[in-house]
């Protein structure tokens, strides 16, 4: 792996600080301002552009209220099924989008046949445009 090429760790990690920063409410700038970063230096971190020291980690599980291990939780380690590490990463990456949010909020507000006529909904739109059914 080049040094320009981001450890899987630390884009892990990013993307669970970017969607516990979400889930919290909270703007890059925001969060930022709380810790004493630029809002660029937050987005680096999010990327896994940059590594995050320990103490800043231990700042942002304060901060967002959340213990530093779910910052690791998911992390595909060797030897787990590979399916679920694909299925879990889609769901973060999901998650860390703005209509992604905003659908999985709402989603569980339906009832049960109308969750299911909007899977059949997404399955249709994904035929058309000819991508893959699975992750």
């Amino acid at each position: 792996m080049s040094n320009s090429t981001p450890h899987p760790v630390d884009v892990h990690v990013g993307a669970r600080i970017r969607l516990r920063r979400k889930m919290a409410g909270a703007s890059q700038n925001q969060l930022g301002q709380a810790l004493g970063l630029t809002f660029q230096q937050l987005q680096k971190y999010e990327r896994g552009a940059n590594r995050i020291s320990a103490s800043r980690l231990h700042d942002l599980s304060v901060h967002l209220e959340t213990p530093v291990a779910w910052f690791f939780e998911g992390l595909v380690q060797p030897g787990v099924d590979e399916e679920s590490a694909r299925r879990l990463i889609a769901l973060e990456t999901l998650l860390s989008t703005p209509d992604g949010s905003d659908l999985i909020a709402v989603l569980p507000r339906l009832p049960a046949r109308q969750r299911r006529q909007v899977l059949a909904l997404v399955h249709s739109l994904v035929a058309v445009e000819g991508l893959p059914l699975t992750v």
